[in-house]
């Protein structure tokens, strides 16, 4: 079978565009270089699928998210980037005054336990069922206080 000119002038642009697609970067690389752009950054990942980046993971702040999509989009075969990233809700620790006093609160139906509060850290002494203390650990939570250290005794 003979091809005619135009024939073959197609056939030979398609052989060139599957040639040079080719030799585009692959996304295995892709995803290695845009990984390698965020890696100092704890807990976000990067994936690629033809070209389009999405990038995942919590974020310590908005600053951070858009670094890391910035780092992302400088990656050589990146086309386009998805951002799936969140940011962390700031955390919000109590002053003392207050806490000392959401504290006392919250210990009240639990007669045998003290407690003190210094620089955001409840410390708790005294002693405790142990099927309640989970529930004290809860509510005490609930208040943000930087810490919570345990040192009631624990009875059964």
């Amino acid at each position: 079978m003979k091809l005619n000119t135009r024939s073959r002038s197609i056939l030979a642009a398609l052989t060139i565009s599957f040639a040079l697609a080719a030799c585009g970067p692959k996304d295995a690389d892709i995803t290695t270089a845009a990984q390698a752009a965020v890696g100092t950054m704890p807990g976000i990942t990067v994936t690629v699928a033809e070209g389009v980046a999405t990038i995942a993971g919590q974020f310590a702040d908005s600053a951070q998210k858009s670094i890391a999509e910035g780092a992302v989009k400088g990656v050589k075969g990146v086309k386009s980037v998805v951002d799936n990233g969140t940011v962390a809700a700031p955390v919000v620790i109590s002053p003392d005054d207050m806490l000392r006093t959401n504290v006392a609160t919250a210990l009240q139906p639990y007669g045998t336990l003290s407690s003190t509060v210094q620089d955001g850290v409840v410390t708790l002494g005294g002693s405790i069922a142990k099927t309640e203390l989970p529930k004290v650990m809860q509510a005490l939570s609930a208040l943000n206080p930087k810490k919570i250290e345990n040192k009631a005794t624990v009875t059964k």
